[in-house]
């Protein structure tokens, strides 16, 4: 398994993120990322919101730093470890939009970018921004088609359902000849999407026996067999804690059970207390959690 970070501070949801991520500013991302990229981690992640109603900021959180300019962010201050919106609400955006803006993040970056997309659950944010909720798997399928054709294409040409260009130029194109896509999401109808169009698959908020059920049905479909180096990409559902010799043990335990599944990317979030305490954190896993994996 390969190992990458939900990146603290630039998404604060209640209950998971640490007091001191409430004032940390630029220059602990910017230690954050430089020590993730040194110690080997395989990705740093942020999320996307455009607007969040101040009754559902009290679950979701109201703090969504914008994807693209933290990962550019990244991008300029890093040399090796991937970057991923995870997830952006496809629907959102033309996927034109989306494939600029990848492209030449992928480019800046040096092909480094996987794009984390998933269809969007919070009605109110598609109302602010004019985009019809009861439909948008229909618009989101055909995204995701329009994505994969434009995509690292100077001259991208698409006919669909709800989007179609040709005769057009898009220029930064991502580097990648085959940027990756994941999809979020959390239901046996979002396995089989990103079977269908994307590179692997990226739940949140499921369990490991909800996961293990999901991936055994799954694996009964004809694009299971299909598929080739397909992502699973799974995140405990507590932060993790190395705290003690005991927590240390434990969460090598509770990673086995995810590599039981096949997994093959993990998102971690870490229980902290300061700046300098994850960073800690974040070396001693390297150290003594890692290894088992590798």
């Amino acid at each position: 398994m390969r190992f990458g970070l939900t990146t603290p501070v630039v998404t604060l949801v209640p209950h998971r993120h640490a007091p001191w991520e409430e004032s940390a500013g630029v220059d602990a991302l910017r230690q954050v990322a430089q020590t993730a990229d040194r110690l080997g981690f395989h990705h740093l992640t942020c999320s996307d919101h455009v607007a969040v109603p101040t009754e559902v900021a009290k679950v979701r959180g109201a703090r969504y730093y914008d994807p693209f300019s933290t990962l550019g962010f990244f991008a300029a201050v890093t040399g090796q470890i991937r970057l991923v919106t995870h997830v952006l609400v496809l629907p959102y955006y033309h996927p034109l939009e989306v494939a600029k803006r990848l492209g030449t993040l992928d480019r800046l970056s040096g092909g480094r970018v996987i794009a984390g997309v998933g269809v969007g659950t919070l009605r109110e944010e598609f109302a602010l921004l004019g985009v019809d909720f009861e439909r948008r798997g229909e618009r989101y399928e055909d995204a995701l088609r329009a994505l994969r054709a434009a995509l690292g294409r100077r001259e991208p040409q698409y006919q669909g359902t709800h989007f179609a260009f040709d005769a057009l130029i898009v220029d930064p194109a991502a580097c990648q000849e085959r940027l990756p896509i994941w999809l979020g999401g959390r239901t046996l109808r979002s396995l089989h999407r990103a079977l269908r169009y994307a590179d692997g698959w990226d739940p949140f908020g499921l369990s490991v026996e909800n996961l293990e059920a999901l991936v055994h049905s799954a694996q009964r479909l004809p694009e299971w067999r299909e598929k080739k180096d397909f992502a699973l990409v799974f995140a405990p559902e507590h932060p993790i804690d190395l705290s003690t010799p005991e927590a240390l043990d434990g969460t090598v335990e509770q990673l086995r059970a995810y590599a039981r599944l096949g997994t093959t990317h993990m998102n971690l979030q870490f229980r902290s207390q300061s700046l300098p305490h994850l960073l800690e954190q974040l070396a001693i896993f390297v150290e003594r959690v890692q290894p088992h994996f590798a």
